[in-house]
């Protein structure tokens, strides 16, 4: 399939797709869509920034516009089942995009706000889901959602859904799916695990691997500096102080920290802010808006928060920390040379993180190529407090011969108080390796 216009997708699909100058299909797309329509159980492994989004939702779209339906209260047709609050609203813009010429309703579910405005768009009709596990869950548990009408299940991101600790929502929510259904299943991964929720979820399902991991790096620049933890805020600063730093995509390893560099870039002169899962739907969005208008130069982000970041003209991705999984390496560094276009991204490496960059490289089957262009002799170290804290009480370590080993700690005693003379009503103690007896001294 060379063109959008070879697939058989109904004539309103097909002019929202002319109107948003879509012509060549992506590979995930291309292998995709076509196996969809045929009503074929999918497993793809992609990532995001590969097309995948209107890979399950043209499917979706073009299976419902055929039948003008009305969508009965609280019992969709499709449900689309995401990480993310981010990645849910991504899912549900594209819906909204490609279906705009069809009389289809969706509606997005998910924490962090209130359920009331979700649960009166329920009791309206929708045609599509388009939820979290969680809020899923909650509203199924309160009767707000029927499930026995589902004709098709999206599962996006699994390998992130297993990461973030979705299983048993999981298991749960696919107990309560109709036997008779279509089922689409989307991971940038398959790891045992995800296999294994794959057999279980599909029936003779078209496998479509679009191999990633080499094509979706290709245009980035990518550069490595190795830096002490303490110098790693400075060295952060004059990089976007540097010229061509227009919008900068920073990410860091904990909630806590990523407020921490936020509030110091923001002292030090930057327009930046933070978004993590702590935050409010709110505060993530308008963090989100004021990041893709550029009031903000500067987002720092946890991983988990930045899933479904979608956003055009991110020219710098800059890991502060270095992610524990290789494959968040990859998503990472995707979210800037989207569209086709070229994005710079640079890794710090402390020497606790070695680890970390040798399980990248060899995802990514090459060396980071190391920056000369800025030196940690060039900036001052500051307090590193931004690094992880060690266990409270931990003993300290010391080297010795065959390595660390923990310190123990003895109390000392002097001669004098060994010796000292006991206060009235107190009993003598002996000390018989500091006094000798009469025979040791004969």
């Amino acid at each position: 399939m060379n063109t959008f216009q070879e697939l058989e997708l109904i004539a309103p699909v097909q002019r929202a797709l002319a109107e948003e100058n879509y012509k060549t299909p992506t590979p995930i797309q291309a292998k995709t869509i076509p196996a969809a329509l045929q009503g074929n159980d999918i497993l793809g492994c992609a990532q995001t920034g590969t097309g995948k989004t209107a890979a399950l939702a043209l499917p979706i779209l073009n299976r419902l516009g055929k039948n003008s339906r009305k969508a009965p209260p609280n019992r969709p047709f499709a449900l689309v089942l995401a990480p993310t609050r981010e990645l849910a609203i991504q899912i549900g813009e594209s819906f909204e995009t490609y279906g705009r010429h069809l009389r289809l309703r969706h509606v997005l579910v998910y924490g962090g706000v209130s359920q009331g405005n979700q649960v009166r768009a329920l009791n309206r009709g929708a045609h599509v889901l388009i939820a979290t596990p969680g809020r899923l869950l909650d509203l199924m548990n309160q009767g707000h959602i029927n499930l026995e009408h589902l004709e098709t299940f999206v599962l996006d991101e699994a390998d992130r859904m297993l990461d973030m600790g979705f299983l048993p929502d999981l298991k749960r929510i696919i107990s309560q799916l109709p036997a008779k259904r279509q089922s689409l299943f989307f991971s940038a991964t398959l790891a045992p695990k995800i296999t294994e929720l794959a057999q279980s979820l599909l029936k003779n399902p078209v496998s479509v691997n679009v191999t990633p991991k080499t094509t979706s790096v290709k245009k980035i620049k990518q550069q490595l500096m190795h830096v002490e933890y303490n110098k790693k805020q400075p060295l952060l600063q004059k990089i976007l102080e540097s010229d061509g730093v227009e919008r900068a995509l920073v990410f860091i390893r904990t909630k806590r920290t990523a407020n921490m560099l936020a509030q110091r870039l923001m002292r030090a002169g930057f327009k930046a802010t933070a978004i993590h899962g702590n935050k409010s739907q709110n505060a993530r969005q308008q963090a989100l808006e004021a990041f893709r208008s550029k009031k903000v130069q500067v987002l720092v982000a946890t991983d988990v928060a930045a899933r479904g970041i979608d956003i055009e003209g991110i020219t710098h991705v800059i890991n502060f920390d270095l992610p524990v999984e290789a494959e968040s390496y990859v998503h990472r560094i995707g979210r800037t040379g989207r569209a086709g276009a070229e994005g710079i991204a640079i890794s710090f490496c402390s020497g606790n993180e070695r680890n970390e960059l040798r399980s990248i490289e060899k995802l990514i089957g090459h060396k980071i190529p190391v920056s000369a262009e800025h030196r940690q002799s060039d900036v001052r170290p500051v307090k590193a407090d931004l690094e992880p804290r060690t266990r409270k009480g931990a003993p300290r370590q010391r080297v010795g011969a065959k390595g660390a080993r923990p310190e123990r700690r003895t109390r000392r005693r002097s001669a004098s108080s060994a010796t000292a003379k006991p206060k009235q009503g107190q009993k003598q103690t002996k000390w018989r390796h500091l006094k000798p007896n009469a025979k040791q001294t004969s």
